[in-house]
């Protein structure tokens, strides 16, 4: 039996089976069913009335998207950037305000998107614009963010991709200092100790013999209080990014990171050539692998000598930092790397979502696992920044001076220290490029998918479309392969997806929660999830409306007061016009926010109000095609016997409207 409400007369068609000659119009007060019969309203919004779902195609499995959602959010980043945010801002006395931060401001941000993307089965760009067109400038905004960093994200795969194939000998190539890249302070473990054995003295990478006349007499000295340098550190700056001494000095194209970076964009392109239906799949290794590396290389690292100091030093806070500004705003700014809203990615990866899945158990389960990932990946890292202090007699806060490195000086420093080196090193990289593929198959899926939704004739083609996505990015990442391609790098990382993502998701806050309505949207929500207790209303709209503005207020009004020029390691500080560039990059998604609404403004359909405030007013509302100003669902009242199914489509109608009594 279906039932079918009428607009225009306010009747209800009443479809009794599948015989359509029984369809007869009845008034809808008329229309009852027995209470006990009647379990479950299922609304299905997902589709916004268009079918579009068909078009664009959802995840096979639950837990594709679960997986898809935790590879986007575990990635380098728990492995690279934070470890170094611990290292660079006390240690133990990071994780509090990191854990603060995720309460307040990033699991909150993280639900809204993932709400806001599952409920309107759209991306950014074409999301904000029904949303509230006045915000169209924020899903250019987001796509802008996710194509810049895409660009350099590869790179840091490219890199992992090069080491790989560098792991596949007999003896790792940065065990031993070579003459071909190391310089005097190159300081090898294994050559040191095979001149030990030998009775000599190693001393800037050289054996001497210690029963030969020493023609500095006080050698043994001199070696002892000498410059160390690991080799994997100067193998990485040497030979791999063969980096010039600054972003002055661009150099020529390294073709071995050529090669790696093509190899990286191709791997990209054959997961992602036929959208979520593959990526979903591959996920399942990517999501996975890495955490079984990481417990591997954690039970070697606690074993190794000093892994105590340095593990005690990043456990053990020190609460004076507490009260230094500046490790509350990178502890934010990692959780927006963490879980990355504001860059178009959650919305994205939830628009392919069924509309019943759970999004909230979802945010829960992939923020949770972020923060356990990121601690746990610190175990890991300072381990072996004990060892490594112990070996080079350094402070522990002396041992690496710089971060975009880190996963590239210290982890393959650990591998060498493994049975069996090239077998640990080929594992680990795997592991890397599999952590990067995760957060890079949702970057570009996010760009890919706003040309999609923007031009869905294109839909046909989307082999094509993510070919020319990754040739373009391909292209664009060219200058990240030459000598001063890190410098390039660490200058877009620093600007491209910093204070400006606080200030869009600051911006999406405060319209979905005050212009918008914050309860108004937490019942959108449970039209996807079912109804949820009043505790729960109250905690996310004060959320939503206090807390996470509030806190990213914070952060954004701080860094801009504490706004330093850019810098590479200890030395090197960027020239004025490097940082004018740097700053046209965090401008660029920003404006686009009031071009575009200023643009909204000149439309026919707006033009068609009278006054400002009236033009405005319409511009802040959603749109006649928002899912929820036109609501086409399909509910459905399970009976013991048979599926009684209402159908409506009513602008007018709310599921409160929608009350069934008994006939007694």
């Amino acid at each position: 039996m279906s039932v079918y409400q009428n607009n225009s007369c306010k009747k209800t068609a009443l479809d009794v089976g599948n015989d359509a000659s029984t369809l007869q119009m009845i008034p809808s007060t008329q229309l009852m069913l027995p209470k006990e019969e009647t379990t479950a309203i299922d609304p299905d919004c997902s589709s916004n009335g268009s079918g579009d779902e068909l078009e664009r195609g959802n995840w096979t499995g639950r837990f594709d998207f679960l997986l898809s959602l935790l590879g986007y959010s575990v990635g380098l980043g728990n492995v690279w950037r934070f470890p170094y945010l611990c290292y660079k801002n006390g240690g133990g006395a990071f994780l509090i305000p990191f854990v603060v931060m995720l309460l307040i401001a990033g699991l909150p941000l993280m639900f809204m998107e993932l709400a806001l993307g599952q409920f309107a089965s759209l991306s950014p760009i074409v999301l904000f614009g029904k949303f509230s067109p006045i915000l169209t400038g924020l899903g250019y905004g987001m796509v802008i963010v996710s194509t810049v960093v895409c660009l350099y994200y590869n790179m840091i795969i490219g890199w992992s991709v090069f080491y790989l194939f560098a792991s596949f000998t007999k003896e790792l190539p940065w065990e031993r200092c070579n003459s071909g890249w190391a310089t005097k302070d190159c300081y090898s473990f294994l050559e040191a100790n095979e001149c030990k054995e030998e009775g000599g003295i190693y001393y800037q990478t050289t054996c001497h013999n210690a029963t030969a006349a020493d023609p500095w007499e006080n050698l043994t000295e001199l070696a002892g209080n000498a410059t160390r340098k690991l080799p994997a550190e100067e193998y990485f700056q040497n030979f791999v990014l063969g980096i010039s001494s600054g972003i002055e000095e661009i150099g020529e194209l390294r073709w071995q990171l050529v090669l790696a970076l093509l190899m990286a964009w191709l791997i990209v392109f054959l997961c992602l050539s036929r959208g979520v239906q593959t990526s979903g799949k591959v996920v399942y290794f990517t999501a996975l692998f890495p955490y079984a590396v990481l417990v591997i290389l954690f039970a070697r690292g606690v074993t190794l000598p000093g892994a105590k100091d340095g593990i005690l030093w990043y456990i053990i806070p020190d609460f004076s930092r507490l009260g230094d500004a500046q490790v509350w705003q990178d502890a934010a700014v990692q959780i927006f790397f963490a879980l990355s809203p504001a860059w178009g990615g959650l919305i994205t990866l939830a628009s392919y979502n069924k509309f019943h899945n759970n999004c909230y158990k979802d945010a829960l389960i992939v923020s949770l696992s972020n923060v356990l990932t990121s601690i746990f990946a610190g175990f890991v890292i300072f381990s072996v920044v004990g060892f490594l202090a112990l070996e080079l007699d350094k402070p522990i806060d002396k041992v690496v001076s710089q971060g975009a490195g880190l996963a590239f000086i210290i982890y393959p420093e650990v591998v060498t220290r493994l049975p069996l080196p090239p077998l640990w090193a080929v594992l680990f990289f795997l592991m890397l490029i599999t952590l990067g593929l995760d957060s890079q198959f949702a970057l570009l899926e996010t760009v890919t998918t706003a040309i999609l939704d923007t031009w869905p004739h294109l839909r046909e083609r989307k082999t094509w479309v993510v070919f020319f996505c990754c040739v373009t990015g391909f292209i664009g990442g060219l200058i990240f392969c030459t000598q001063g391609g890190m410098y390039v790098l660490q200058l877009v990382d620093t600007y491209a997806a910093s204070w400006c993502v606080i200030l869009m998701a600051l911006t999406e806050c405060i319209f979905v929660a005050w212009v918008y309505g914050a309860d108004r949207f937490l019942r959108d929500i449970e039209t996807m999830i079912g109804p949820m207790p009043a505790s729960w209303h109250f905690v996310w709209s004060c959320f939503w409306k206090v807390g996470s503005p509030v806190a990213l207020s914070f952060v954004l009004v701080f860094s801009w007061l504490q706004y330093a020029p850019a810098t590479y390691g200890a030395d090197y500080v960027y020239p004025w016009w490097a940082n004018v560039i740097g700053w046209v990059l965090a401008l660029a998604p920003i404006l686009a926010i009031p071009a575009l609404a200023i643009n909204q403004f000149w439309l026919p359909s707006i033009q068609q109000e009278k006054t400002f405030i009236e033009k405005l007013k319409k511009l802040v509302q959603p749109s006649k095609d928002w899912c929820q100003a036109n609501r086409r669902g399909t509910y459905k009242l399970q009976d013991r016997k048979l599926s009684t199914v209402i159908r409506f489509d009513n602008s007018d109608t709310s599921l409160e409207a929608l009350a069934f009594q008994s006939p007694a």
